[in-house]
């Protein structure tokens, strides 16, 4: 969760529906194929589903998913799968409501189990559960998740705590690493077997797409997870994702300081074209490795203060997308 007493963007700001299909648009154009909604909390966005069918339209868009905290997601899971969401992927970090009502201040932990379920159910599938790894908080949990995940016929993918956002307390201490989780794993369930894809299929090692964050593997009797070791081992190299905020703001890197403004070329009359050749400029301008100059930091802390998120509310990851 953000910081108390955190600062909003102004409604105003905000793109329309119609806008983000514009934008969605104009990305797929330039060879983007894949599109996720995250947040903050997607779901707290109104008519959420009608954005779905806006962006289903879109020729080119080969997938269309969502990530979310799964509070709302019982309600909402058959009307997004009728409107062509193709699959979702639910924040879980601990399988107990206390500890969920003290580092998340929610108390809705059975509503996030019922929204896992009913996704799986209205076919929004293969379900993915994400669980942030912190040591002090969850660590001992590594093996229930996995339980859980299992006999929920859901994808765990574990991940190491991030120093970014609101993570103001963040210190390397706090982060339980990708040896130690399977180091955990394989104690409790015995060998884990990296996923080897051919590389004829244009996949790589981590055993799905070659740019995805997260590496997977496998228990003997069949069960696949995935680990996310962006703290300890970055894969900035291979990266081919951006996000653009809620206000149109393009962030190419998760670390990034600045974003490029694509709401006021969207609002002052550029064409699609125009904006496309931004998108590409840019693009292929990046050198971004922010992850990998993290580490090189001597005495590593969280990336911004309390002041600095509070200057600038695009810092804060419910506003800037996980």
């Amino acid at each position: 969760m953000p910081e108390e007493n955190y600062v909003w963007l102004p409604k105003a700001s905000l793109l329309s529906y119609e806008e983000l299909s514009r934008l969605a648009g104009i990305f797929l154009a330039q060879g983007a194929s894949k599109i996720r909604l995250t947040g903050g909390e997607p779901l707290l966005r109104h008519d959420l589903p009608d954005l779905v069918g806006m962006l289903r339209r879109h020729s080119g868009l080969e997938d269309l998913a969502l990530t979310t905290n799964g509070i709302l997601l019982a309600k909402h899971a058959r009307s997004l799968k009728q409107a062509g969401l193709d699959r979702v992927t639910v924040s879980l970090d601990t399988l107990r409501p206390d500890r969920l009502a003290w580092f998340a201040r929610s108390g809705r932990h059975e509503d996030i189990l019922s929204g896992i379920r009913e996704a799986r159910e209205a076919g929004l599938g293969p379900v993915k559960l994400n669980s942030v790894v912190v040591r002090g908080y969850n660590e001992d949990e590594i093996p229930a998740l996995l339980e859980f995940a299992r006999g929920e016929g859901a994808e765990l993918r574990f991940i190491e705590y991030m120093d970014v956002g609101g993570a103001t307390r963040w210190a390397m201490s706090d982060v339980v690493t990708r040896a130690e989780i399977l180091a955990d794993i394989a104690a409790r369930f015995g060998a884990v077997e990296p996923l080897v894809v051919p590389a004829a299929q244009g996949v790589g090692p981590a055993g799905g797409d070659a740019a995805a964050p997260a590496e997977r593997f496998r228990l003997s009797d069949g069960t696949v997870f995935g680990i996310i070791a962006s703290t300890t081992a970055p894969f900035c190299r291979s990266c081919d994702r951006s996000r653009v905020t809620a206000d149109g703001t393009w962030y190419l890197c998760l670390y990034a300081d600045r974003g490029v403004d694509l709401r006021e070329p969207l609002r002052s009359g550029a064409s699609d074209r125009e904006v496309g050749e931004l998108i590409q400029r840019t693009w292929k301008e990046r050198t971004d490795r922010g992850a990998e100059r993290r580490m090189e930091e001597a005495q590593r802390g969280a990336l911004y203060r309390l002041e600095g998120l509070r200057a600038d509310p695009r810092r804060e990851m419910h506003t800037r997308g996980g």
